[in-house]
């Protein structure tokens, strides 16, 4: 499959919100990415239930929700009423992480697991075949506008070759932090299939331009 582009809403312009979803619809981008902070996994709080709410309101593409908080499995269900089409948690904020992928799944919403820049990727080895997605972070969690970390590559090439080893044809590889046309290509190449976007989108003097680009690789 060719790989997907999912914004990141944390870069949008809040005061024109629905200016950018809409242009988001136009454009050749495949979901809305939300980040749900919670200033106590990272270091910082982004938005919660009425936002996405907001946003769902008006997307006309799945909602892609990583929650970089800690305990999530106390709002899977909120998240889902609100609008989430697939849900991410993290691996270190889930001691019980079958049990939150199972309630996760059981609410309808495809189920993702983040991990953080020092986290390997062989602690997913007995979990990985129950997930519809990994996603790999290229900056430490909590802001945007972050430098791309290079290991990404080397957890993407081990990702890669679980997947195929597992027959897992249908697991998607999402990556996160610093994605711009530069590396867009490599991380493909390396067994990326949906590239998160933020800042390079919404900085860009032509959004729906730097979408294009970025689809095309």
């Amino acid at each position: 499959m060719s790989h997907l582009i999912a914004p990141s809403i944390l870069s949008a312009d809040f005061a024109n919100l629905q200016r950018d979803i809409e242009m988001i619809n136009q454009s050749e981008a495949d979901w809305f990415h939300i980040d749900v902070m919670d200033g106590v996994f990272v270091p910082n709080i982004s938005f919660g239930m009425p936002v996405i709410k907001a946003i769902k309101k008006h997307a006309k593409k799945p909602l892609d929700v990583h929650l970089m908080m800690v305990q999530p499995e106390r709002y899977i269900k909120d998240f889902k009423e609100a609008g989430a089409d697939i849900l991410t948690v993290h691996y270190e904020a889930c001691p019980h992480l079958h049990r939150t992928i199972q309630m996760i799944k059981a609410e309808g919403m495809k189920a993702g697991v983040a991990l953080n820049p020092h986290t390997p990727v062989t602690v997913l080895q007995n979990i990985i075949a129950d997930l519809d997605m990994v996603l790999v972070m290229a900056v430490n969690p909590g802001f945007g506008g972050q430098s791309f970390i290079e290991g990404t590559y080397s957890k993407l090439i081990d990702l890669d070759e679980m997947r195929k080893e597992l027959f897992l044809k249908n697991l998607l590889l999402e990556v996160d932090g610093g994605v711009n046309d530069i590396n867009t290509s490599k991380l493909v190449e390396q067994g990326a299939n949906v590239l998160v976007a933020g800042n390079y989108v919404f900085a860009h003097k032509n959004p729906i331009e730097a979408i294009r680009g970025l689809k095309r690789g």
